[in-house]
């Protein structure tokens, strides 16, 4: 996997235009975390299968440049956004046309980068065995994915109204989570690496798919952004950012609600085959969000053991652990 990654780094720096070059090299750097965490689905398929392993990294380092590329674009508009964002739908479509990413992005000469990603996890993906099983699924989800677009909108009430407004035509009939983390979890894809690793199985069914993406739809994916937004709430609206923990009531509302989010996923994966294995997944997950050194500072301190408490002994044990890989790769401010 670090092969992968520093491959894509060679490559990234090679990018012809300053900003897009600074926003690949920038995810690289700073969001090491997540690649790693991406790949932790390698471990879920009876069969280990290298081309899931490269798929899963990946996938993971085009998510994180688009997310940087859409941010620093947010001044072209929402548009801007969706439009970047249909590489991770592109991604999963072996066979299909592939878009003008860059079609309303005030940047354009990467080199070839992004579509080199698409192509990459394309080639991967086409490999696993039951990926037609779940390429309509995957397909849904990767374009739900653009409302990282509202995310990144720069107008407060402009983002809470798309936000809101995005959940009930994506969900009419309502979920039993809030809407904002409904909202969340659609922006952190957690679920399309579950389903990824089961497309990695020789056969699934259309109940198994159905029960990996409950157990990780809204709730593991929910708890992913909650965490990261927690853990970067102090810098977030010191710099007028977007906070997603800022929708529950208070503070100390929020650390409920993520507290019920974790013991939640916890259960629900918990409940699926080889559930013991998903709950490793999601235990380095909360552990690495609480890692961050932000989590550990006096003023949240009390906070981060609570919620530690919630994802049970398996986290408490982890976080010294991930505290020290931070340490190594230098990604304990990321």
């Amino acid at each position: 996997m670090a092969r992968e990654v520093e491959a894509w780094r060679a490559r990234a720096a090679l990018i012809p235009d300053a900003a897009i070059r600074q926003d690949a090299l920038t995810a690289l750097a700073c969001k090491r975390a997540n690649v790693d965490g991406a790949a932790l689905f390698w471990t879920l398929p009876h069969t280990r299968r290298p081309a899931l392993m490269r798929l899963l990294a990946s996938y993971q380092i085009m998510w994180d440049f688009l997310d940087c590329a859409s941010e620093r674009g947010a001044g072209a508009g929402q548009r801007n956004g969706r439009q970047l964002h249909i590489a991770l739908r592109d991604a999963l479509g072996p066979g299909s046309p592939i878009s003008s990413h860059y079609r309303h992005h005030p940047w354009k000469d990467d080199g070839r980068y992004l579509r080199a990603l698409v192509e990459s996890c394309r080639a991967c993906y086409a490999l696993l065995p039951s990926h037609r099983c779940v390429m309509r699924l995957l397909s849904r989800e990767a374009l739900r994915a653009n409302i990282q677009a509202i995310n990144h909108d720069l107008d407060p009430c402009t983002r809470e109204a798309g936000l809101r407004g995005w959940c009930a035509r994506e969900f009419p009939n309502g979920q039993e989570a809030s809407w904002f983390e409904v909202a969340g979890a659609a922006g952190a894809g957690i679920s399309i690496y579950a389903l990824l690793a089961l497309a990695a199985e020789t056969r699934c069914s259309e109940a198994e798919i159905e029960r990996i993406y409950n157990a990780y739809f809204p709730w593991a994916s929910a708890v992913a952004t909650m965490l990261d937004s927690y853990v970067d709430h102090v810098e977030d609206i010191a710099n007028g950012d977007h906070v997603y923990i800022a929708y529950y009531p208070t503070l100390s509302h929020a650390i409920d609600g993520m507290g019920q989010l974790v013991r939640r996923t916890f259960a629900e994966v918990g409940a699926l085959p080889g559930g013991e294995r998903h709950m490793v997944i999601v235990a380095c997950m909360v552990a690495m969000y609480l890692s961050k050194n932000t989590a550990n500072s006096a003023t949240v301190r009390a906070a981060s053991l609570q919620l530690r408490s919630a994802g049970g002994s398996m986290t408490r044990m982890l976080h010294p652990i991930l505290r020290l890989w931070r340490a190594i790769y230098n990604q304990s401010g990321a």
